[in-house]
């Protein structure tokens, strides 16, 4: 389902989301409960939809006062995946929005400020163009948006399909981790290669390489952006800040070398590598 379905942004990605197969059952827009827009029923609330339609992951395009609401609606009324595109949603809203979430432990939240995630060829929730992709054994985790679609591009012209693309985004307080994807693409036999994509700030690539250290069966190619960012200054995402020694490109890519993955010093190298 889609919340925020009649909105602009809402509209024109629920199309792209139909358009490549995606089983868009329901969408919600408060007040406009009892309608259909793009052939998709609309109800108020996210309970109302799933009650009637079964409807099981969730893609949020809302604005930031109304996102984490909606985030906590839908964990509320059984959505498993929530998938929050919305960008600027305040870290003390998203500390709520965790807090929260603590008591709806299967419900797993991708974002916010996040592309989504796609299976090329399957279904998409979310903004990854459908046409950058092309489907294969390769899975992808991002912190960034448009490496996210960079490299999937790159991949796909070198003939190196994907299994899924899931972006995980780039705020400070974030839903799933590199971890928890990684995790996920470990127990899907489809995938068999694997592409991470981190950036500095946090800490949550070298729990990433702490985890692949402990042994994989996935060939893994990690490359990390930022590597001339001076401490103190945000870096494109709210999350991508160097404080200290901490969150630095280059400890990340120390850490990722002794966990025993390749690490590509630019994006051009990361299509060699994984071959």
């Amino acid at each position: 389902m889609v919340q925020g379905i009649t909105g602009r942004e809402g509209s024109f990605h629920t199309e792209q989301m139909q358009a490549l197969g995606t089983n868009v059952v329901a969408g919600t827009s408060p007040g406009k409960g009892g309608t259909t827009h793009l052939g998709v029923p609309v109800f108020n609330t996210v309970a109302d939809a799933v009650m009637a339609t079964g409807a099981n992951a969730s893609g949020i395009f809302v604005p930031p006062p109304f996102a984490p609401d909606a985030i906590m609606e839908a964990a509320a009324a059984g959505i498993s995946l929530i998938v929050c595109i919305t960008e600027g949603i305040p870290i003390q809203d998203m500390i709520r929005v965790k807090d929260f979430l603590r008591g709806y432990p299967s419900a797993r939240l991708l974002g916010a400020n996040c592309p989504g995630l796609i299976t090329p060829g399957v279904a998409k929730i979310g903004i990854i163009p459908q046409r950058i992709t092309m489907s294969g054994p390769v899975g992808l985790v991002s912190r960034s948006g448009t490496l996210t679609y960079e490299v999937g591009s790159a991949l796909s012209a070198s003939g190196l399909g994907q299994s899924t693309i899931v972006g995980i985004g780039g705020d400070p307080v974030l839903g799933l981790t590199f971890r928890d994807v990684i995790e996920l693409f470990e127990r899907d036999r489809a995938t068999t290669h694997l592409v991470v994509i981190g950036e500095i700030g946090g800490s949550d690539e070298e729990h990433a390489a702490e985890l692949l250290g402990r042994g994989s069966r996935l060939k893994t190619v990690a490359f990390i952006s930022g590597r001339t960012a001076p401490e103190g200054k945000r870096m494109g995402h709210a999350g991508a800040i160097i404080s200290g020694n901490r969150g630095t490109a280059k400890s990340k890519e120390e850490a990722f070398r002794q966990a025993g993955v390749a690490v590509a010093e630019t994006t051009d190298e990361i299509v060699g590598l994984l071959r």
